[in-house]
């Protein structure tokens, strides 16, 4: 076991918690695992990055492994981490509930480059935008629109308002 000194720990931590935030899932169990082995695990930095690797391990879809990892924070020697833990837990161990597909956006992994039938990516032109979009107005030959003096009489009546006043 090599121990990181607080640059390199710095270092890698970010290095993972960057690839968790891009989608890389995968490559940052890879990295946070790496720390977790040349780290004191009870020290307080030692639980920070066992969170992350939480995350990563839940996020990399290894429901069971994060759930493990967690079981061993609730018995972590810093109180803040053991209640993370704790939190945690209860989150992966809570029941999932069904959600209709209309719920659901499917977003492609980052780790799997996108494959385009074209080398050229085209865009619409303003106008053919125009031309599909639907336009919703009201046709003004349907409305009324004589006078009906709601503007004078609310004019007059905000002027004896303020006279009176003054």
């Amino acid at each position: 076991m090599t121990t990181l000194n607080q640059e390199q720990f710095q270092f890698k931590s970010q290095v993972g918690r960057d690839l968790l935030e891009r989608g890389q899932y995968h490559l940052s169990v890879q990295v946070f695992e790496e720390i977790t082995e040349s780290i004191d695990l009870s020290s307080r930095l030692g639980g920070e990055v066992q969170i992350w690797l939480v995350t990563a391990y839940q996020a990399a879809g290894r429901l069971q492994d994060a759930i493990v990892l967690c079981q061993t924070l609730t018995c972590h020697p810093y109180s803040d981490i053991k209640k993370r833990g704790q939190e945690i837990l209860y989150i992966l161990r809570a029941p999932k509930l069904k959600r209709p597909k209309e719920w659901m956006i499917k977003i492609p992994t980052l780790e799997v480059p996108i494959k385009r039938d074209s080398k050229y990516v085209s865009t619409k032109s303003m106008y053919q935008l125009q031309k599909e979009s639907v336009i919703i107005s009201e046709d003004l030959s349907q409305m009324n629109t004589k006078d009906n003096y709601f503007l004078g009489i609310a004019l007059v009546f905000l002027i004896l308002v303020l006279c009176i006043n003054f």
